[in-house]
């Protein structure tokens, strides 16, 4: 029970519970309030039984001890709890439980709201402002439903005076009036712009009045806003304001929203009949006897006959064959669910039907059916169960074109109609081609052609744009690869192709297209899986090889250390080549290996040393390099190009040349040769047989490569050893009448004799030329030899009446070092203008070959004209010689052949420090260097390594 008042009495009312001494001093707290009115009672029981009654009150007041109870039990009663009210408690006289200390005659001690949400302070104040709280608490609780009211959005509302002045309107009633509150203040209601004029106004009027006299009336009006001539419709309620006697509250609601309502009813059943008569669903009403009582109106979406043609079959089992319910579970159960019945339409086509039958009493039936066709569920369900089992036995597929038969294979008989067609992508040819085709496509297609990726084709767009492509929507013109089709949906398989599922006649039902999806997807998958274990076997094959080949190159570079250790060891040319042979047959590497050197000037090669078996397979072929032939043998081959020779498999060429069949016979399978060269010079040949095709991988091929070079190296030492230790020399003597040659072209241009004196290599890899000039100045010498481009600085050193000295830096290297390189030393060398006659003295026949060789393949036209043998004359043992740095033996060479070291000197330090383009202080430090090495070598004598510095 709420003991509340009503909104329409704005007092205050406070029920005071307790004693007459301690109410008198109480309700003094009243004084201060507006609007309140106190009233008294004794006891907590009287208290309980005017709340009980219905007593409006707004708190309760009460003492801390009360004759029957005390103030704590008396809140805690149930008739105040109901009351929703709020209870203060004030003591009356101070205690150590209760009170502060105070004096309570003088002064009320302590307020406290039964809650303990508010405590307040002490004294009649206190009370005073917690009543004044109360009495605003009091009037906001009765005030909130008409501020919801007035806040409400959608309905007008407006407070007059008693008079019908309005005092203020709400945003809805500004928006109806199209005008704002201010604007319309101070007006008569009746004043507004109401559409019916007077009448309006004088209704308004008397409903005004008599909600001043505390009535409630309601009215229509119309108010028309701006210059609409329109205007809104609202249904209006006039009553008290409430707290306020003197106020009128006008709230109006728009009738045309209940008119709304009334036409949402109306909607819904014509909705209701338009979906009972429409819903793929039919309900069919037959008696006991099984005659039909009701046909819904939609019967056609199923069964194709009208409401009228299923009456005029008469009875259930004439629509459907036979009664799909089991009449004694109907009877039992009162309805059977979801049975599954097969019935024919007005076309004749098959439908699967889901029907529910219970029993009723509906007017004249007895006996409801409702059919629900789930013919297309079912294919669904055929179709997902066929899918089902493409997926499993695409798991076991491992070709692509075992994929593509199997999902057209199984496309056909999912589908309810027409084919399928899978188009792979060719990436070489950038085309769709038909990978596999079902029967019925092919036999109304004919040859199915590729399918470009251009044009408007569905493939090639659904291909291209990865989505499924209809043929309408691709616009497919006459002469496309699937134009003649009657439908057709075009599925993308990512990067592997298409699937396109077509109709020949007809068009395409959804399950059918879904049947698609699914079949592409798992299509996908399956091609997926095989690039996937592709990619794996590639994987796992490089890996193999990566293996073969670490393994290869461990045996490879085990063999080239023992090789490059023997070469180390080994003190002869036959000891070296002895040694390849050996550890190149060794441990079963390779079944054979010899080592040849041209021989008769070059027309064939000549066996130095072998190792392995069948080593008379060199006496069984033909080493000539002079025969002519397509295939010759892999090391004569090598010895006339100088060139590494590799045969992967002899027997690819057994019928093009005659060692091939010897090499088979012998079960050399595979072949290799390189040339053994130091310098550009070939030195012999190195020829190995595998009995295994394909034996020299390029890992192997690029070891023997770099291996030709080291045992051309190793070779090279030796000779250049065995020459310096030789007594015997042979004096060459060479004409090179090359035209091209650089001092060939320097004399012919002077038209002088230039003879080399010395060469001086530069740490730049130019190198510096003192050339004796004769027959010419030597300024004009330099002239001719700077405007060559091969020169990069040419100096007059010295001039003198019939020629002089010239220094000339070239970028080649010298020619001294190269012919020292192979063992031979230059004695002179001379230049004119028909050529250039070389004396050189090299220790043996081998070396000989090495500067034939090596003259051969600097200059274009080289002829030896003389050969003689001398022996080499005892060198007198020069103090010093190995003293001088590289670059203080150059200091030295470039001063002396200046005539720095002459009595009668024209040249200073500074001139040939010019030549040598370093500082005179730099020169003069290097001279006095090597002089001061030179005379302690010559005067105090030791280890010349004690010198160098």
């Amino acid at each position: 029970m709420n003991a509340t008042r009503g909104t329409d009495d704005p007092t205050f009312r406070v029920l005071f519970v307790g004693p007459p001494e301690w109410r008198a001093r109480a309700e003094h707290a009243l004084d201060g309030v507006d609007g309140a009115r106190g009233e008294s009672v004794r006891t907590a029981q009287a208290a309980a039984r005017s709340l009980s009654a219905g007593d409006q009150y707004d708190c309760v007041v009460s003492a801390a001890e009360l004759a029957d109870a005390t103030g704590r039990e008396f809140a805690e009663r149930a008739a105040v709890r109901d009351a929703d009210l709020p209870v203060v408690l004030v003591p009356g006289e101070a205690s150590t439980s209760e009170a502060d200390g105070t004096d309570a005659a003088a002064t009320l001690s302590w307020v406290v709201p039964l809650d303990g949400s508010r405590p307040g302070p002490t004294g009649i104040e206190g009370l005073a402002n917690v009543l004044a709280r109360e009495r605003e608490f009091s009037r906001r609780r009765r005030a909130a439903p008409f501020d919801a009211a007035f806040e409400d959005p959608d309905r007008f509302v407006a407070v007059l005076d008693g008079d019908g002045t309005v005092r203020t309107l709400n945003d809805a009633a500004e928006a109806y009036l199209d005008a704002s509150a201010d604007a319309v203040a101070g007006k008569r209601f009746w004043a507004l712009p109401w559409r019916d004029g007077q009448p309006a106004r004088r209704a308004i009027q008397r409903a005004v009045k008599r909600a001043g006299d505390g009535e409630y009336t309601t009215f229509e009006g119309t108010l028309a806003a701006g210059d609409a001539d329109d205007g809104s419709t609202l249904e209006f309620r006039v009553q008290p304001a409430g707290d306020d006697p003197d106020a009128v509250l006008v709230q109006g609601e728009n009738r045309a929203e209940r008119d709304q309502l009334e036409a949402e009813l109306r909607s819904s059943e014509e909705l209701h009949r338009v979906t009972l008569n429409n819903m793929t669903e039919t309900v069919l009403v037959t008696n006991d006897d099984g005659e039909f009582t009701y046909v819904c109106p939609n019967v056609h979406f199923i069964f194709g006959y009208t409401a009228e043609e299923i009456h005029e079959f008469g009875t259930i089992d004439e629509l459907l064959g036979n009664d799909p319910a089991d009449p004694d579970r109907l009877a039992d159960e009162g309805v059977v669910r979801n049975v599954e019945h097969t019935a024919t339409d007005k076309d004749g086509e098959e439908h699967t039907l889901l029907v529910n039958v219970r029993n009723v009493s509906i007017q004249d039936g007895t006996r409801l059916y409702s059919c629900r066709d789930v013919t297309k569920r079912k294919q669904r369900e055929r179709a997902l169960t066929q899918v089902q089992r493409t997926s499993r036995e695409l798991l076991y597929a491992e070709t692509k074109a075992a994929v593509a038969n199997r999902v057209v294979s199984d496309a056909t008989t999912a589908l309810t109609g027409g084919g399928a067609v899978l188009y792979g992508f060719d990436g070489d040819e950038n085309v769709l081609y038909p990978m596999a085709a079902s029967d019925r496509v092919r036999a109304a297609l004919g040859p199915l052609p590729d399918a470009s990726l251009g044009g408007r084709s569905p493939v090639g767009a659904a291909f291209v744009e990865e989505r499924t492509t209809d043929l309408d929507e691709s616009g497919d013109r006459p002469g496309g690869p699937l134009a003649s089709l009657a439908d057709l949906t075009a599925i993308p398989l990512g990067d592997h192709g298409v699937l396109a599922v077509g109709a020949v006649d007809g068009a395409l039902s959804a399950v059918d297209r879904e049947v698609g999806e699914l079949l592409a997807a798992t299509a996908e998958a399956a091609f997926d899986r095989l690039e996937r274990e592709r990619e794996l076997r590639e994987r796992d094959a490089t890996l193999q090889e990566r293996n073969r080949r670490l393994s290869e190159l461990n045996r490879v570079n085990e063999m080239i250390r023992e090789i490059d250790q023997a070469l180390v060891n080994a003190e002869t040319r036959e000891g070296i080549v002895e040694a390849v042979c050996e550890r190149l047959s060794a441990e079963d590497r390779f079944a054979f290996a010899w080592v040849g050197e041209p021989a008769a000037h070059g027309q064939r090669l000549r066996p130095l040393e072998w190792a392995g078996d069948n080593r008379e397979y060199l006496d069984a072929v033909s080493l000539s390099t002079a025969e002519a032939g397509t295939l010759p043998e892999p090391a004569v081959r090598t010895c006339r190009e100088r060139t590494m020779t590799v045969v992967p498999n002899v027997a690819d060429r057994l019928r093009e040349a005659g060692w091939c069949k010897e090499a088979v016979s012998r079960n050399f399978d595979s072949a290799l040769s390189i040339p053994l060269t130091y310098d550009g010079v070939l030195l012999g040949t190195l020829a190995v047989y595998d009995d295994e095709p394909d034996a020299f991988s390029e890992t192997v091929q690029a070891v023997f490569s770099e291996l030709g070079d080291t045992i051309g190296a190793a070779i090279n030492g030796i000779q250049r050893k065995e020459a310096l230790q030789s007594d015997t020399v042979f004096r060459l003597s060479y004409r090179i009448e090359d035209r091209s040659a650089l001092l060939h072209r320097v004399a012919a241009a002077a038209d002088c004799t230039l003879e080399l004196r010395t060469e001086v290599a530069r740490s730049d890899g130019a190198t510096r030329l003192f050339l004796a000039v004769t027959d010419a100045d030597a300024e004009a010498v330099v002239e001719a030899a700077a405007a060559l481009v091969d020169v990069t600085d040419a100096t007059a050193v010295r001039s003198t009446d019939d020629g002089g000295l010239v220094s000339l830096t070239v970028r080649d290297g010298a020619l001294s070092a190269a012919l020292a390189g192979h063992g031979a030393t230059r004695r002179t060398l001379e230049a004119t203008s028909r050529g250039i006659d070389l004396v050189v003295d090299v220790p043996d026949a081998a070396t000989v070959r090495a500067v034939d060789d090596l003259l051969s393949g600097t200059f274009a036209d080289v002829e030896l004209v003389a050969q003689r043998n001398r022996t080499r004359p005892s060198a007198p043992e020069e103090p010093g010689a190995d003293l001088l740095t590289d670059r203080q033996a150059e200091v030295a060479q470039v001063a002396y052949h200046s005539g720095f070291f002459e009595a009668d000197r024209d040249v200073t330090g500074r001139d040939v420090a010019a030549t040598l383009d370093i500082s005179h202080t730099a020169f003069y430090d290097h001279v006095k260097r090597a002089e001061r090495k030179l005379f302690a070598a010559l005067f105090e004598g030791g280890d010349s390594s004690e010198w160098v510095e």
